[in-house]
């Protein structure tokens, strides 16, 4: 098992755009580790600097402690998996699954037995005769994963390798990976633009954007305590409220909040609480009058939008409510569930999440 050290990690290219821009990250030994960022934040960049495929502008990268800078990339033990999968048509599976062990030159007995055992890995044994034409997508990325995974790699870089597939087959692998990683304890990186994919498959996200590492945390850590207003909004927060700090009281256009314990400064503070954490009905302190201006009740997510004193707020109220246009009801935001942020200069009070 290996640990990857990313230390002022950058990439410029000589148009002067900056790639990846002082990259300083740590993942642990036999760790999964997602890269979560939307298209050009630097993600696919990364992991071929990581693999030796680009040579970085400043920074380095250790393995274990040790740079690998000027190891060639076939000598790393860093393995990339590719969006798509790019098996050899000219091959059987078996064949392909085996042309990195044949290149290392291992006799043919263990060739065999480790190829069997990698495609048994992936749920595809007794697949070595066949050919990629005769596969599903779903099936050749396994191939690829197999393929990666019989050199027993000190690293595996997965640069979005489900996002061709459909839902079904992208949830199924992404279990099927987990559990992978986590048997054969072998160090991952795995790069995607899809909040629920990161959240679901790591053990730790780093965000990327603009080629920056703005957080790196617990999936949880990016509901509960977003690093400011734009990875609340990348996760899906919808509810922004500015108002002025003062102790445990903020004031803020819909009223007087009160907020946990934070460490943040008396003074202008941006306010989030994700819709699915609003309740409806009074609950001892943070109740507000609204009235409803939307709700969708059907199953198994309602919705709802309702205004306090003007400001648009969103809410998925539980199923069983049955709320009217127009009608005037209380919401209670829990003290706990409100997250305190840096105020955020380009919005007044409220931001609609536009996340896909």
């Amino acid at each position: 098992m290996t640990t990857l050290t990313l230390d002022d990690l950058t990439k410029k290219y000589a148009a002067g755009v900056t790639a990846v821009s002082d990259l300083t990250l740590t993942v642990n030994e036999g760790e999964l580790m997602a890269l979560l960022g939307p298209s050009g934040s630097g993600k696919t960049t990364t992991l071929r600097l990581i693999a030796g495929l680009l040579r970085p502008t400043r920074g380095d990268v250790r393995f274990d402690g040790q740079s690998i800078l000027a190891v060639p990339p076939e000598k790393r033990g860093a393995v990339m998996v590719f969006q798509t999968n790019a098996l050899f048509p000219f091959m059987s599976v078996g064949e392909n699954v085996a042309y990195g062990l044949k290149i290392r030159k291992l006799d043919r007995a263990e060739i065999k037995e480790r190829v069997a055992a990698a495609l048994t890995a992936v749920h595809l044994p007794d697949y070595e005769n066949r050919w990629p034409d005769q596969l599903s997508g779903g099936q050749r990325q396994r191939v690829a994963l197999a393929r990666a995974l019989v050199i027993r790699p000190r690293l595996l870089l997965l640069d979005e390798p489900l996002s061709n597939l459909d839902r079904g087959l992208r949830e199924e692998l992404r279990q099927m990976i987990r559990d992978l990683v986590q048997e054969t304890g072998i160090t991952t990186l795995f790069v995607t633009h899809d909040q629920a994919e990161a959240v679901t498959i790591a053990d730790r996200i780093g965000v990327l954007m603009n080629g920056r590492l703005r957080q790196v945390g617990r999936p949880r850590d990016f509901y509960e305590r977003p690093a400011d207003a734009q990875i609340a909004r990348f996760f899906g927060g919808r509810n922004f409220l500015s108002g002025i700090k003062q102790g445990h009281i903020v004031q803020t256009s819909i009223g007087r909040v009160e907020i946990p314990a934070s460490p943040a400064p008396d003074g202008p503070v941006l306010l989030t609480v994700r819709p699915e954490a609003i309740e409806i009905g009074t609950n001892g302190h943070n109740n507000f009058l609204a009235r409803v201006q939307m709700y969708n009740g059907r199953l198994p997510i309602s919705r709802c939008q309702v205004s306090i004193n003007g400001v648009p707020i969103h809410l998925t109220p539980p199923p069983f409510h049955n709320l009217n246009t127009d009608e005037t009801i209380v919401v209670h935001f829990p003290r706990e569930r409100i997250c305190v942020l840096p105020p955020d200069e380009t919005e007044e009070t409220y931001e609609v999440s536009k996340t896909s």
